[in-house]
């Protein structure tokens, strides 16, 4: 999954925490990369009951993680998914590439 806010792919990452962060926003599950966390004005959704932006977006809930209040999404009780252009695309040629099939 890309940086929502520039794009940027994620690698692989070296042991420890991960400087990326995981949010909510527009009722999506987005990451955002540490040059953006940095740099921007990142526009996370908050809880409403605490204003925490430690939210996880799963199966048409919201759910604050600082507080533990879930909330249904907004597409009500249907997951809400979103796809980065092109994504589909990225996975099928590295399963490919994997599974060594040629197309």
């Amino acid at each position: 999954m890309p940086c929502f806010s520039c794009g940027a792919r994620q690698t692989d990452p070296v042991r420890g925490a991960s400087p990326w962060t995981r949010g909510v926003r527009d009722e999506t599950q987005v990451l955002v990369c540490p040059d953006c966390r940095r740099t921007h004005d990142v526009d996370l959704d908050t809880c409403s009951s605490c204003g925490s932006a430690a939210l996880i977006c799963r199966l048409g809930e919201v759910e604050c993680r600082s507080c533990g209040a879930v909330r249904l999404a907004r597409g009500g009780g249907r997951p809400v998914v979103s796809c980065a252009p092109g994504l589909a695309d990225e996975v099928e040629a590295a399963l490919a590439r994997v599974l060594r099939r040629v197309h």
